[in-house]
């Protein structure tokens, strides 16, 4: 198989890894299986039946955080996450082993990804040990989401059909800004739901009625602590998840007129205008989707369906931030036109 195909699956893997992460977050199946890597030291949630209808028992029924079905969901997380990380270690080895035999191959990327997943199964370890803290659980998402830009700028580098376009600083700017602040928006986005907080303000565009409602900014956007609590050990407020919520929204706003004003940019090249169509269109799905999530009271298909446009939002930012970096061969081929000249007029020179 050749490295653009390898790649290609790796980011169709890893894409679907995010979004699966999302439908395990909002299905409350984090700790379906309350130890790691395995569920309750098994392989697969049918060797751990037994186990399970106890701990459905002792929890008062299928509500609680452990069930069959949050068990599985929790585990095909795990599975697929394994199979991205066995696909990482192959590609990695054999990268070195193309470099090795004489072949032009950068080790960093392939290497870096390793790295990378290896803290992300740890991340995922701690999300489970430390049993959902927000901050643990919305940089799990995090790390997902760079594994996956990470894939994408392996997988652009491997490409021949999308080369890079010569751009003018301005929109370099813009489109890295785009991606940037996408990517903080995510953030917040994890941290909304991390913390239960996406019902926190009802009605759109305001929050329970106001453009400025009561909030405890300090109180929502202390990182460390446990869920549902203060630092303090106390319960954490319905003002702090108004904040939470809030944040989220008043950021959307000023990321989207960065990402317009990045596709407008865009637009101006013939090459990238259909990727500008795509980012431009996705964002006002993105925007659509994340009202209905508030207007329908938090439909799991929503809310799985929001979180995955932003992960594809990112991909393609990614693709585009790749597209307008300046290209490596411009400085040879500026040169090589400056040389010209020189060549003929010494050419031209009698002895």
């Amino acid at each position: 198989m050749r490295w653009p195909k390898l790649v290609a699956l790796l980011v169709f893997l890893t894409m679907d890894l995010v979004m699966f992460g999302a439908f395990v977050r909002l299905t409350d199946s984090g700790l379906g299986c309350p130890d790691w890597p395995g569920c309750y030291a098994h392989f697969t949630p049918a060797q751990a039946h037994h186990q399970i209808n106890e701990a459905v028992a002792e929890q008062g029924g299928t509500q609680g955080n452990v069930s069959p079905f949050k068990a599985w969901v929790e585990m095909i997380h795990r599975y697929v996450a394994t199979i991205i990380g066995t696909l990482i270690l192959a590609m990695a080895i054999r990268a070195s082993w193309a470099r090795k035999h004489g072949k032009q191959i950068a080790l960093g990327l392939p290497f870096l990804l390793l790295g990378w997943v290896i803290l992300q199964g740890l991340f995922g370890a701690w999300t489970v040990t430390l049993l959902l803290t927000p901050l643990i659980v919305t940089l799990h998402l995090m790390g997902g989401i760079i594994l996956l830009m990470l894939a994408v700028w392996f997988w652009m580098q491997n490409r021949s059909d999308l080369p890079k376009v010569p751009t003018t600083v301005l929109t370099r700017t813009l489109v890295w800004a785009a991606m940037l602040t996408m990517l903080w928006q995510i953030f917040l986005g994890g941290w909304v739901s991390a913390n239960y907080a996406a019902l926190a303000c009802t009605g759109f565009p305001t929050c329970n009625g106001s453009f400025q409602p009561d909030a405890n900014w300090a109180q929502g956007f202390t990182f460390w602590r446990n869920l549902g609590e203060n630092p303090n050990g106390s319960a954490i407020s319905l003002q702090a998840l108004v904040a939470i919520q809030w944040g989220h929204r008043l950021f959307a706003v000023l990321t989207s007129i960065i990402v317009l004003a990045a596709t407008w940019r865009m637009s101006r090249y013939r090459e990238l205008r259909k990727l500008a169509l795509w980012i431009s269109g996705l964002l006002f799905v993105q925007i659509a989707l994340g009202a209905s999530v508030v207007i329908f009271a938090h439909p799991l298909e929503l809310a799985v369906a929001h979180n995955g446009v932003a992960a594809l939002m990112m991909l393609l930012l990614t693709i585009a931030v790749y597209r307008v970096s300046r290209p490596e061969s411009r400085r040879l081929v500026i040169d090589d036109a400056a040389l010209v000249p020189v060549t003929l007029q010494r050419a031209h020179v009698k002895p």
